[in-house]
């Protein structure tokens, strides 16, 4: 199948392109053929951001008003496959949105969905690749139904970089009656307040696990984050004994995160943890147990206690 036209979901939060979003126009730019973004509200101050990364054009549902993103747009996606507007395939992030759309699109055009991908190339048609056993297996799988085949794609797969294309041209969709399912409503929403750069994001990420010992300990981690102008992290372990917020995850449950520099404080490295934090470009792993997992990707490692690595470290940097 040749590919001549990609879709794009685009999400964007606080006016911005998400990153996720520019990393998937990216790689459906390098595949050849047209590119175009999917969206909803307004996205007049995103059309250059969206331009310059590959897309030609966005198609906007418009203000969603308190609905939830879902039912609309994956309606409206639908209704212009079905009208005869379809692309050969359609990439979308894998976050809370993306996946609530993509399994209503799913039903809508009676089209499977291939998700968890890490990479997509086109083998005369669209070959995706997926982590398996927690990222120590990379299987492939193509799609052979018809058009458009659809895929979710995990953060940091890509690398985003700009085309120097013009602004994308935004085309406004309608969105069908949906009647009773899109009764749903948000009533509130709760942004979790923090200090620095986001995680995901972050040229530095500092993260803490069990090995710390207690929760008051994790202060090391967050100071250490802060010196060095980064990013505090945690292993799913103390996420989930409540020493820290979900949004601190790092891993195949929680956040991907892909930093020039990953330190990893009292972290075993349980596979589950290397598949979101093993691309990065400088691993540093602070554990007492030389057999830990995470030696085995360091690109720098110290067997001690971190306990008294930790505050040697800070002591060091405050004295700079």
């Amino acid at each position: 199948m040749t590919i001549n036209k990609v879709w794009v979901l685009a999400e964007a939060s606080d006016g911005k392109v998400s990153g996720l979003t520019l990393e998937l126009l990216t790689k459906a730019r390098s595949l050849g053929g047209t590119v175009e973004a999917f969206a909803w509200g307004d996205v007049s101050g995103l059309a250059a951001d969206l331009g310059a990364h590959g897309a030609t054009k966005v198609y906007t549902c418009g203000d969603l008003g308190s609905s939830l993103a879902g039912v609309p747009v994956a309606a409206a996606m639908a209704a212009q496959v079905e009208a005869g507007n379809a692309p050969d395939a359609i990439f979308v992030g894998m976050t809370y949105d993306g996946r609530d759309i993509v399994g209503r699109l799913s039903a809508k055009l009676d089209r499977p969905v291939l998700t968890n991908v890490v990479d997509l190339a086109d083998e005369g048609g669209l070959v995706a690749s997926h982590a398996v056993f927690g990222g120590a297996t990379i299987v492939k799988a193509r799609l052979t139904g018809d058009a458009p085949h659809i895929f979710i794609v995990r953060p940091k797969s890509f690398a985003a970089e700009p085309s120097g294309g013009g602004a994308a041209e935004v085309v406004a969709v309608d969105v069908p009656d949906t009647g009773a399912t899109n009764a749903a409503t948000v009533v509130e929403r709760h942004v979790e307040a923090h200090t620095g750069p986001k995680l995901d994001e972050a040229a530095v990420v500092v993260s803490g696990g069990r090995g710390l010992g207690e929760a008051d300990k994790f202060s090391m981690v967050e100071d250490l984050a802060k010196l060095l102008k980064g990013a505090p992290g945690a292993s799913r372990a103390i996420v989930d004994a409540g020493w820290v917020p979900y949004s601190y995850q790092v891993g195949q449950t929680g956040k991907t995160v892909k930093p020039t520099v990953y330190i990893a404080c009292g972290i075993s490295g349980a596979t589950q943890h290397l598949v979101g934090m093993k691309g990065a470009k400088n691993i540093i792993a602070i554990n007492k147990d030389q057999e830990a997992p995470i030696f085995s990707i360091a690109d720098l490692g110290i067997v001690g206690d971190v306990h008294k690595v930790l505050p040697k470290l800070l002591e060091a940097l405050q004295g700079r």
